[in-house]
């Protein structure tokens, strides 16, 4: 699947985001910090991580429902509905 260049940019910009927060997280364990601000932490990253992936799938949502290359049938309603409860 292939999405637009915007929505590429947008996808990284939020998995960086997610890389520092995730290594924050580590420091954070690393330094014995109070599990209420790790789990804190661990959340906002498993956030970013749900939106990038949701911006990936909505982005990515008009290639899904065609034949790109001619090979690929489209997906199926079922289909796509699958992709987004794998991040829920």
């Amino acid at each position: 699947m292939q999405v637009d260049e915007d929505a590429v940019t947008a996808v990284l910009n939020r998995l960086r985001r997610a890389q520092g927060q995730l290594a924050g997280v580590i420091a954070m364990i690393e330094a014995g910090r109070d599990c209420k601000d790790v789990v804190t932490q661990l959340a906002a990253v498993s956030r970013a991580l749900d939106r990038a992936g949701f911006k990936i799938v909505a982005s990515g949502m008009r290639q899904c429902m065609t034949a790109v290359d001619g090979q690929a049938a489209p997906m199926s309603e079922e289909e796509l509905e699958k992709l987004f409860l794998a991040l829920a």
